[in-house]
């Protein structure tokens, strides 16, 4: 893979609830400061678990009803999906061992 997914409404179902594999999203925004620091762990955790799990990330001003949909309240919000439902929420800049701690006991 490679790289973190960007995620909008069109293609949040196809790459985020029917994928195959753990799904990592970032809720994030571009004025966000917390955010910008997650952003580029999100990215090497999207190398470093390559095919083992997704990782994607959701712009919460393009993409507002998805973050009311998961009732994110603040960002940085990341959730594990799996199966198509939720397994695991942290909210704000947590350290890259902590974050693929979390996701890979989904795997």
């Amino acid at each position: 893979m490679g790289s973190a997914i960007k995620v909008t409404e069109a293609n949040f179902e196809a790459e985020v609830l029917k994928s195959t594999v753990p799904v990592l999203v970032d809720f994030w925004a571009e004025w966000c400061g917390p955010c910008r620091m997650v952003l580029p762990i999100v990215e090497e955790i999207a190398v470093e678990m390559g095919a083992q799990a997704k990782v994607c990330k959701i712009n919460v001003d393009e993409a507002a009803d998805l973050a009311a949909r998961f009732d994110v309240a603040s960002i940085p919000t990341l959730l594990i999906f799996k199966n198509g439902k939720v397994v695991d929420q942290m909210v704000g800049a947590l350290p890259k061992v902590k974050l693929l701690e979390k996701l890979k006991a989904h795997v």
